[in-house]
């Protein structure tokens, strides 16, 4: 049997959970025992699109199948048809793709979605912000951009979820803790910092909680320091060495686990090349609170008593 080759497309390198998605491909790669080949788009979504046309407009040898998580707002559809036209395989991860329903209905090779369950994720942080703020107050909402479908739902979610009496103000950050961190000093500078009350720091990914951390661990002044780090911080990836980390050491006080997607896609993949049937169309991954929302509504109640 010929042994099967895919291609992984991430946005950047400078994401725990991106660097997590290679590293989850390539170990079931190897359970799998097929080629796998990691590549970076530097979050540039253009130059993304561009790097995968050449390798399926290349002369040479394809890849069997293409796994991409596209760093802007679409799901790259053209590159998806010239893709399923040269018969490679087509799994997007994160992203919307309508385009896919179509695609699947002529195509000869595997074509469908992964996506974590971004709405419950952010619906996760708005029952931790519940447990963590009980007597309500003011959150600093730090999110992902816009153009992404994880962005927006996670922001959907915590709306949903979050109590009446708890104000979101938002920032916005690019994944990293270096969008965040920037957010939050250019923030810390304005004078309507001074007077606003904060209560909560809840971003939608650890990366950038522990930015905002940075931030307000290199301001000035030692007091108002002090009171910004006792705040609770939350994100979500909830990686092991990262996110989990971070809750175990007190840096965070929760974050969401969002287990990586490219393991999954990639098993979709394999098994839909070797069986010539379509896999399920899509496909979501599911998030959990890290610690669980019983333990965390318990912590939030023994600090409202220790405050009162």
């Amino acid at each position: 049997m010929k042994k099967l080759t895919f291609l992984v497309s991430l946005i950047t390198s400078d994401n725990d959970y991106q660097v997590e998605q290679a590293k989850a491909a390539e170990e079931v790669a190897q359970r799998l025992g097929v080629g796998v080949q990691i590549v970076y788009a530097g979050s540039d979504p253009i130059g993304q699109s561009q790097q995968l046309l050449a390798v399926i407009q290349s002369s040479g040898t394809h890849p069997d199948g293409i796994v991409v998580e596209p760093g802007g707002g679409t799901a790259f559809p053209h590159v998806a048809r010239a893709a399923v036209s040269a018969r490679i395989g087509w799994a997007v991860l994160n992203r919307e793709a309508d385009y896919v329903s179509d695609l699947r209905r002529t195509a000869k090779v595997p074509v469908f979605g992964v996506s974590s369950n971004h709405l419950e994720v952010g619906r996760i942080q708005g029952r931790q912000v519940a447990a963590l703020v009980p007597k309500g107050g003011t959150v600093m909402h730090i999110q992902g951009p816009s153009t992404t479908a994880a962005g927006r739902y996670r922001t959907v979610g915590i709306e949903q979820t979050k109590p009446a009496n708890v104000k979101l103000i938002q920032f916005r950050g690019n994944w990293t803790g270096e969008s965040a961190y920037k957010a939050i000093s250019s923030w810390m500078q304005l004078s309507t910092s001074k007077k606003t009350p904060i209560d909560m720091v809840c971003a939608q990914n650890d990366d950038m909680a522990m930015g905002a951390r940075r931030a307000f661990q290199e301001h000035a002044d030692a007091t108002v320091k002090e009171k910004w780090l006792r705040l609770p911080f939350t994100g979500c990836d909830g990686l092991p060495n990262t996110g989990q980390a971070y809750v175990r050491s007190g840096l965070l006080a929760a974050t969401v686990v969002i287990p990586p997607n490219t393991s999954v896609a990639l098993e979709m993949l394999t098994e839909g090349l070797r069986t010539g049937r379509q896999p399920t169309e899509i496909l979501l991954t599911t998030p959990t609170s890290v610690p669980g929302l019983e333990e965390l509504a318990a912590a939030g109640t023994k600090n409202l008593l220790r405050v009162g």
